[in-house]
């Protein structure tokens, strides 16, 4: 699949708005790429799906960072008939107090899927969760890299991120 044509199913999904946005990490954008719209369509999550399953092997395990992680995991999962892992943001403080969910072997090697990365910190603390729980963590694929700084945290982290769309590509043909 190309860059363009998931430019394109992002756009025809009304994920891509143009406006005043505040981020999570505090800062404010003349534009905001809307995770719950493009994850929602079962149009675009299919072609993310299938771009993110192009990118991976048959021995690879994914793991979706909770919460806009999960449904590309899954839907992944099925493209690829690979199984994944969630690496939760926090521990949850009942039944088996898991940081990560699902079946992980020790030393198994994880690419870890994200939605949209701009400083990087929600992706960071998941490998650093899914690596303390035993997973090798060397790469991670991102629908869209917004180009602010989280690649840079990421690779500091020591592991690859290939994005599928970055926001110049996004932002080019506005």
């Amino acid at each position: 699949m190309t860059n363009q044509a998931l430019i394109d199913a992002l756009r025809e999904a009304d994920a891509v708005q143009f406006g005043e946005f505040e981020l999570s990490h505090g800062g404010t954008s003349e534009y905001y790429v809307d995770k719950y719209l493009f994850e929602t369509d079962p149009d675009c999550l299919e072609a993310i799906a299938d771009a993110f399953a192009e990118r991976v092997t048959p021995k690879d395990k994914l793991g979706g960072v909770a919460l806009g992680g999960v449904p590309l995991a899954a839907a992944t999962s099925v493209a690829a008939g690979v199984p994944y892992v969630i690496a939760r943001k926090q521990r949850k403080e009942y039944g088996t107090a898991n940081l990560v969910e699902g079946r992980l072997e020790d030393g198994e090697e994880v690419v870890v899927l994200e939605d949209i990365v701009t400083t990087g910190t929600s992706l960071v603390d998941a490998i650093e969760a899914l690596r303390d729980a035993g997973a090798t963590v060397n790469r991670a694929l991102v629908v869209v890299d917004r180009e602010e700084g989280g690649r840079e945290n990421v690779e500091d982290a020591g592991v690859e991120m290939e994005a599928l769309v970055t926001a110049s590509e996004l932002l080019e043909s506005r």
